[in-house]
């Protein structure tokens, strides 16, 4: 049998920790904007609209997402950025998301 050779789009998807294992994201993507940063790993936060019944009205909440920081992104990466980010396995308690790439500088989104 011949070995399944990946595209170069599978092969980009996997992003590689410092572990050197692969974390291979899958699921739900969202955009925010970083709140806070630290080594390994940030927090984003972004806002959604909530429908109330009761008060036949919409309101917003916000919701904030724990993620893992790839180590060549660590640098590039600032509080303020608006950032995608991908689901993947859980990677610890809080952590069920990866990075996969930086939108807007924090210059660009103040505008």
């Amino acid at each position: 049998m011949a070995k399944k050779e990946k595209t170069k789009a599978e092969t980009v998807k996997l992003v590689e920790t410092k572990t050197e294992k692969k974390i291979n994201p899958r699921g739900k993507i969202f955009e925010g904007i970083v709140t806070k940063k630290f080594p390994k790993r940030i927090v984003i936060e972004f806002e959604r609209m909530v429908y109330i019944r009761k008060y036949e009205r919409y309101a917003r909440y916000k919701t904030k997402i724990h993620a893992r920081l790839p180590e060549e992104m660590e640098k590039e990466i600032n509080r303020g950025d608006l950032i995608r980010v991908q689901e993947c396995r859980p990677l610890s308690k809080i952590i069920h998301f990866v990075v996969i790439n930086k939108i807007k500088d924090a210059k660009e989104v103040g505008k």
